[in-house]
């Protein structure tokens, strides 16, 4: 097929286009890194890019927890606008396959159970709990203690910051657009994806990247909150292999198919900041009992669907990645 991918000189689309080219598949990058003219905002540089194309597989967004609802204007002009100007060219094209960069981001808070009351969703973290290092959430009908789980697909959306809220509307948007042209739309729900080309020193990079920058520079790396959230970190070569499948997938016209795209390995934001000092060499880090409102406290994926129906599995360990992605360089944005 001739894909093409936005956002594809990035960090996880450029690996995409390496895994796309492997299969023998004919990937054609779209991005403002290699072409200021490249913006999915866009409506005419995005009809002439669709020329002769078969799919899409749009890796274009701005990324990361953000500041607040101060840059909300950028997170929905970039993602939702630039999603919505794609998808009305792919309609005028006649493209109808895609392949969207979806997130666990719109699950908002993972999956709870409480020992009384079975499976509960915890509300908004509040701010006096986190100010006196209360970080775990409680049972909201008993405030008992609860036990994190592995999330699943059916999960309700509840998205808990504006970066999460423009990747839900992409999801919708997505889904409004197979029904009305009769494409197949597949969202790849990323969790904490790491490994070499990640970008270095933004506020828009993800976690793993904060404390590679910081061991870079010989610094210890600083750990929010007391270490313990827990995450699905999933090496992007496996995501990038996950992007092939799904373009390749024989999925159902008119819908939107979600997939969780996770490791299926639940690690700590500590183990984690650990182990790439240690890889490294460098100094250990520091907790500092800091803390972000729009953060939540665990979220870990269920991704035995994707492995089911795709045939897909991740095939870098924990252990493996950070060693790798501890000597890896890091990009600018």
């Amino acid at each position: 097929m001739r894909v093409l991918v936005t956002g594809g000189a990035g960090f996880i689309g450029s690996h995409v286009v390496e895994a796309l080219a492997a299969r023998g598949h004919e990937p054609l990058v779209y991005d403002v890194r290699d072409d200021p003219g490249a913006d999915v905002r866009d409506p005419e540089a995005v009809a002439r890019a669709l020329d002769g194309v078969d799919a899409v597989c749009h890796q274009a967004a701005m990324v990361g927890l953000g500041d607040g609802v101060a840059d909300a204007a950028q997170y929905v002009s970039r993602n939702d606008l630039g999603t919505a100007v794609l998808l009305a060219a792919m309609a005028e094209a006649g493209v109808r396959r895609l392949v969207l960069a979806g997130s666990m981001v719109v699950y908002g808070e993972g999956r709870y159970a409480c020992p009384r009351h079975g499976d509960v969703r915890p509300g908004p973290r509040d701010v006096a709990d986190l100010e006196a290092g209360r970080f775990e959430p409680r049972c909201p009908r008993c405030g008992a203690a609860l036990a994190p789980g592995l999330v699943g697909e059916d999960a309700p959306a509840d998205p808990r910051n504006v970066y999460a809220t423009t990747k839900l509307a992409q999801e919708h948007l997505a889904a409004a657009w197979a029904r009305a042209t009769g494409g197949t739309a597949l969202s790849l729900r990323y969790h904490n994806v790491y490994g070499p080309r990640m970008p270095r020193d933004t506020p828009y990079a993800g976690v793993a990247s904060f404390f590679r920058s910081a061991l870079a520079r010989g610094e210890a790396p600083r750990v929010f909150e007391d270490g313990r959230q827990r995450r699905d970190f999933v090496h992007v070569r496996d995501v990038a292999e996950a992007n092939a499948l799904a373009l390749e997938a024989e999925a159902a016209p008119g819908a939107l198919g979600a997939y969780n795209t996770g490791s299926g390995e639940s690690r700590t934001v500590g183990e984690m900041a650990r182990a790439l000092a240690a890889a490294s060499g460098g100094p250990d880090p520091v907790v500092t009992g800091e803390y972000r409102l729009g953060d939540v406290r665990h979220i870990t994926a269920d991704s035995s669907r994707l492995r089911a129906e795709l045939g897909w599995k991740a095939t870098t360990g924990f252990a493996a990645g950070m060693r790798e992605f501890a000597r890896a360089g890091l990009r600018g944005l």
